[in-house]
């Protein structure tokens, strides 16, 4: 429980369902948002330790939304987006991917997010 009042104080939305998903999404598409995708799980310790770092993220970067998902809670839409190995974070534009890290690396992340903005049309 204590996650989740960390996340309702968040930049960080948490999705908990196909439905939340899919608003969320079509949001971001409809207002031309990129989208960056945290799919992890409770019991996953290096997606535990990238919560903080995608927290900060999502303060930084106000133009674009952070979606957290676990993928044993929504295990649909895990499938949907082909999560094979957790943390793996998705970066999508017109809710289409168009990158896609695996694994725990704050450096590589921040680097990617970087580019991802400059290189998404505002």
């Amino acid at each position: 429980m204590e996650g989740q009042e960390y996340l309702k104080k968040s930049k960080v939305i948490k999705i908990d369902s196909k439905k939340s998903w899919e608003h969320y999404i079509s949001y971001a598409t409809n207002q031309s948002y990129p989208v960056v995708v945290h799919f992890s799980a409770f019991w996953c310790v290096p997606s535990i330790q990238m919560n903080p770092f995608f927290q900060e993220l999502a303060s930084n970067y106000q133009d674009v939304l952070f979606l957290t998902l676990d993928v044993d809670e929504v295990k649909e839409i895990a499938s949907k987006m082909e999560i094979k190995a957790i943390p793996t974070f998705l970066f999508l534009n017109g809710g289409t991917l168009v990158d896609e890290i695996v694994g725990a690396n704050p450096d590589e992340i921040r680097k990617r997010v970087d580019h991802f903005i400059q290189s998404t049309p505002s």
